[in-house]
């Protein structure tokens, strides 16, 4: 499926190698919109924008850190009525699964998106990010130094005092194109290999990948293996992190009451499904009047069971968002950082979708072609799975 991969030289400094490659796309008329993250004027945030004028990019911050909201959402707003010309579109990895689960229910239309996927080493929480350059620290530089490491220094970019996400300390697919990946248009190379010298790009097979390999000047070369060495020890370690997390969340949660426990202090504010990109229905149950009760129906309640938790649908609300996307859950971790009480959001749905998504043999964003569990049906299927 690749059609070239190699080197490229950096020059100057790798942001700014990435920025020129993303120019010569712009100017070169292989794409005609660019989505890439660009610094806002004060640099304590990066946000997805959609540019044109190739004179932005000189703000453009591609391996910023940061995850303000997941890149998935944002593509399916410039492309579901249509695109009005081909996009290049820069993402994290669970952004580009996310972006291909939606592709698969008409939000996110492929035909004229050319994906630019890179290695990703995780992010920081929003307001972390911005503490840090608040105090003049440099976000990706910590990240970019331990990327041109061999293993074992791997995975985690020192940060004290700012933690990675959650969810990124526990992503065990990191990188495009890697495992049970999607193959995105291009991909750029940092976990390995010198990437303060020269950075690792492979371009896919396709119409467009001679073009795109020669616009981008690659040196053909294999794969190094230091490269391969260091992507199995990021997944390892990641693996392993996940791994802890589910058997916690299986150790404290074995019933209903004990579920509705993690949701203990929800308020129902609903930012892990406006932050969800796979909760992606324009219409939703829980923004409609179906659970405006009327008085008596309370009363009744309370009357019955000698009490009644307000609001009384507080579980429903996540069980509810679980059995309508757990099997496609990317583990994005954006319903974790919308909580405004804490609640891991994030370690629930992933373990939950864990277990849907063995069941089915479904990896969410492997494969635009493979249908979502949830919109097929075979009668032999619960045969299959045992039922």
């Amino acid at each position: 499926m690749t059609a070239m991969q190699g080197w490229m030289k950096v020059e100057d400094s790798t942001v700014q190698t990435i920025n020129r490659l993303l120019e010569a796309l712009l100017t070169g008329g292989i794409v005609d919109g660019l989505l890439v993250p660009l610094a806002t004027p004060d640099g304590r945030n990066a946000v997805p924008t959609l540019v044109h004028n190739p004179a932005l990019l000189e703000r453009a911050v591609p391996l910023a850190p940061v995850l303000p909201v997941n890149g998935g959402t944002v593509l399916g707003r410039i492309t579901a009525t249509g695109a009005l010309g081909r996009i290049g579109a820069i993402l994290r990895n669970c952004e580009l699964r996310a972006a291909v689960e939606l592709s698969k229910v008409r939000q996110v239309l492929l035909d004229d998106v050319v994906f630019i996927g890179i290695d990703c080493l995780g992010a920081y929480r929003v307001d972390d990010y911005a503490h840090m350059v608040e105090q003049g620290l440099d976000p990706i530089a910590p990240a970019l130094t331990v990327a041109s490491m061999s293993p074992p220094s791997l995975p985690s970019p020192p940060s004290p005092p700012f933690p990675l996400r959650p969810a990124c300390t526990m992503c065990e697919r990191p990188i495009p194109g890697a495992g049970e990946s999607y193959v995105p248009h291009i991909t750029l190379g940092l976990l390995g290999v010198p990437n303060e010298e020269r950075l690792w790009v492979s371009v896919r097979d396709e119409p467009l990948g001679e073009k795109l390999a020669h616009a981008l000047g690659l040196e053909p070369a294999e794969e190094p293996a230091a490269r391969a060495e260091a992507v199995q020890a990021l997944v390892a370690s990641r693996t392993a992190e996940r791994d802890r997390r589910f058997a916690a969340f299986h150790a404290r949660v074995h019933d209903p009451a004990s579920l509705l426990g993690e949701f203990a202090t929800c308020i129902r504010c609903q930012n892990c499904m406006v932050a969800c990109p796979i909760c992606y229905c324009k219409e939703c149950i829980f923004r409609t009047d179906v659970f405006d009760h009327p008085s008596a129906r309370y009363w009744d309640w309370a009357a019955r069971k000698g009490g009644v938790r307000l609001p009384s649908d507080t579980l429903l609300f996540h069980v509810t968002r679980l059995l309508h996307m757990a099997h496609a859950c990317v583990g994005c971790g954006m319903c974790s950082d919308a909580c405004p009480t804490g609640i891991p959001v994030a370690d629930v749905f992933r373990a939950v979708g864990q277990a849907i998504q063995e069941s089915f043999g479904y990896v969410p964003g492997r494969d635009p072609a493979e249908e979502m569990v949830i919109s097929t049906f075979r009668e032999d299927e619960l045969q299959e799975l045992g039922g």
